[in-house]
């Protein structure tokens, strides 16, 4: 049976940046993994992580065999 697959990238969106997704003019975040593949997920993925800095971490998503999303978490 395959297993999921974790996905390990640094993200530094200030606060400005994310607002676009409030404003409609962003919907989706691009980071570069540390694997160097270039992921596209939407911003909502990652609204928790929001504070008045913005979204600044290292963080690992998690995906099925299948490319499907499972969750993200904050490693730090």
């Amino acid at each position: 049976m395959p297993t999921n697959q974790l996905i390990r990238f640094r993200l530094n969106l200030g606060y400005d940046q994310y607002l676009a997704v409030y404003q409609g003019v962003a919907k989706n975040v691009t980071v570069l993994a540390d694997d160097g593949r270039r992921i596209l997920f939407p911003a909502g993925k990652i609204q928790r992580y929001l504070t008045k800095d913005g979204i600044q971490g290292y963080f690992e998503m998690e995906l099925t065999a299948q490319n499907k999303f499972v969750g993200i978490r904050k490693l730090a």
